[in-house]
């Protein structure tokens, strides 16, 4: 193993029993405890004074550590700021006796640097040493503006999550109730309990909220819950020795193998226990999956919200999926990787079906999850092993056939499309198959994108069957990279044309995202943007703005 960079703390530990749980798995409560003590020592390092924990956020367990193996927790200030300083985690775990090491989790938290007496802290920046530093540096600028904003924006799409409260809770039967998931437990603090500042140790109190939520969890799904990811650890005040505190936790929504459990701690004193007021201290969500005694994933039952609170906690949950989404896939950095699926007009045919086969496929997946509703346009979102795929529908009061017709032309797409710049035929093939360069305006500074896709068309062989449109990129000797653009790929794209009777139809885009797609779908994804809804009113408008002359002048022109 390398020797610590500069700045870097190491904790290092053998998993002894006392850490597992009934299954042989390292606690993820006790994980916790070490993240946090790890991560406190490394903003304790650079800052020169005592620090506190602010929050911690963004953390995704990968891999279970089991008894006999040894956890390596790093921790490094990534970016300090005038008094908090972000911490990136990284936790890997290694078997002794194969040597096989593998990453169980990534983690941020931001600590508060604590002045002493009336000395005011200014936290001196930190040395940047390699390219990654960079990155680091610079993606813990993002990720402070999301945590920042996430209050307001929690509120926007609370706000709207309140139009599609029925069109959410309707939607399949055997939903439950999640009445018989409310845990409450008490804990008093002793001083084992106490940090090296005379307060709760805040990895105690984390750990302790695990261990609630998880029985939570296992009320609901009846099986073996274990911690994937946290939404947030927010610390509202501290805690000392002699303190009762009280952990309320509820499931708060499932999404098809998920569940988010929310946990409220409360803070009591003598006098504060005796009169019944506490101090709200400490709220997290965290996010569970589950397998039953066979190892298969457990598909948690729908909620159905009964009570206000019910329907508050219920959209909550959905509002924060939407920001996670933003978290994990905005800032994760990712690169483009070309996909290199190379035109071959003596393989036409296959590459033609191909794409249409699969904008079917990725339609026809279960797991879709409903994150937005405004008036016709409707959002679903799919994660697949960190696959994430879009699927926007709307509804436009034109036929079928004439939508089918103004959205196949790809070159009427910049008239409705403020992310395409131009789109032009490079290759008309035949009726059914064309290839397009596409350019799209800068995102991030960057430089302009542009794409080369191949669009494959399908009418359906009988009325009222799907009109197809479906888009992939490939690649063309004639059509290299320019230097003035930024090459970008798309895996798999389209839209799916339904007539709901003669005059009205459902028209359905998906896209499976790419690294250089996803900054044009950002800020949707962590909900600070309506750019989706936005490009779908007006694609809606373009199409009901048309006549049905006019599209077959479109199409007599191409045909």
């Amino acid at each position: 193993m390398e020797l610590p960079t500069p700045g870097e703390v190491r904790m290092s530990q053998a998993i002894q029993p006392a850490h597992t749980n009934s299954r042989g798995e390292l606690s993820a409560g006790q994980l916790l405890k070490w993240i946090d003590a790890t991560a406190c020592l490394a903003a304790e390092k650079h800052a020169g004074v005592s620090c506190v924990t602010a929050s911690v956020d963004d953390i995704q367990f990968e891999e279970t550590a089991r008894l006999g193996q040894v956890i390596t927790i790093k921790a490094k200030v990534t970016r300090a700021f005038s008094t908090s300083m972000e911490i990136s985690i990284k936790v890997t775990v290694q078997d002794m006796c194969t040597g096989t090491e593998k990453l169980v989790s990534v983690a941020f938290s931001t600590f508060v640097a604590k002045p002493v007496g009336k000395e005011k802290i200014h936290l001196k920046p930190v040395t940047l040493l390699t390219e990654q530093d960079h990155v680091e540096h610079n993606l813990a600028s993002e990720r402070r503006k999301v945590r920042l904003q996430h209050e307001n924006t929690f509120k926007n799409l609370m706000k709207e999550s309140g139009t599609f409260d029925g069109s959410i809770c309707d939607e399949e039967e055997g939903t439950v109730s999640t009445r018989g998931t409310f845990v409450q437990s008490i804990e008093l603090v002793l001083p084992p309990h106490a940090n090296h500042h005379g307060n709760t140790f805040g990895g105690q109190i984390m750990a302790w909220m695990e261990t609630v939520a998880t029985i939570s969890a296992s009320r609901l799904c009846r099986a073996h819950p274990f911690l994937k990811s946290v939404d947030m650890f927010k610390f509202r005040g501290p805690s000392t020795v002699g303190d009762r505190l009280v952990f309320n936790a509820i499931v708060n929504n499932t999404f098809q193998t998920c569940v988010e459990v929310g946990v409220r701690v409360e803070a009591f004193d003598c006098q504060e226990w005796s009169e019944g007021r506490g101090r709200h201290i400490n709220s997290a969500f965290l996010i569970y999956n589950a397998v039953d005694d066979k190892e298969d994933p457990v598909t948690f039952p729908r909620i159905k919200p009964m009570s206000k609170d019910d329907f508050r906690r219920y959209r909550g949950a959905i509002a924060r999926r939407r920001i996670r989404l933003g978290r994990k896939y905005i800032i994760s950095h990712k690169e483009e990787v070309p996909l290199c699926i190379h035109w071959d007009i003596g393989n036409q045919v296959s590459l033609s079906n191909g794409n249409v086969e699969a904008l079917k496929n990725l339609a026809a997946k279960s797991g879709w999850e409903l994150t937005s509703a405004v008036e016709k346009i409707k959002i679903y979102t799919l994660e697949e092993h960190d696959i994430l795929s879009v699927w926007v529908k709307k509804r436009a009061e034109r036929p079928a056939h004439l939508a089918y017709h103004l959205l196949s032309d790809f070159t009427k797409r910049p008239l409705w499309d403020s992310h395409c710049m131009s789109c032009e035929v490079i290759d008309w093939i035949n009726e059914d198959d064309q290839i397009y360069h596409i350019t799209c305006p800068p995102m991030n500074d960057d430089k302009p994108k542009d794409l080369v896709v191949l669009v494959s068309r399908r009418r359906p062989l009988k009325d009222g069957h799907t009109y197809t449109v479906a888009v992939k990129s490939v690649t063309l000797p004639s059509v290299p990279p320019s230097p003035q653009y930024v090459r970008s790929e798309i895996v798999c794209a389209g839209f799916l044309i339904h007539a709901v009777d003669s005059n009205s139809c459902t028209i359905s885009y998906f896209n499976q995202i790419s690294a250089g797609i996803l900054p044009y779908f950002a800020g949707n994804l962590g909900g600070w943007s309506k750019s989706i809804e936005e490009t779908a009113a007006s694609c809606i408008q373009f199409i009901e703005n048309a006549t049905d002359d006019g599209a077959m002048h479109i199409l007599n022109d191409k045909f």
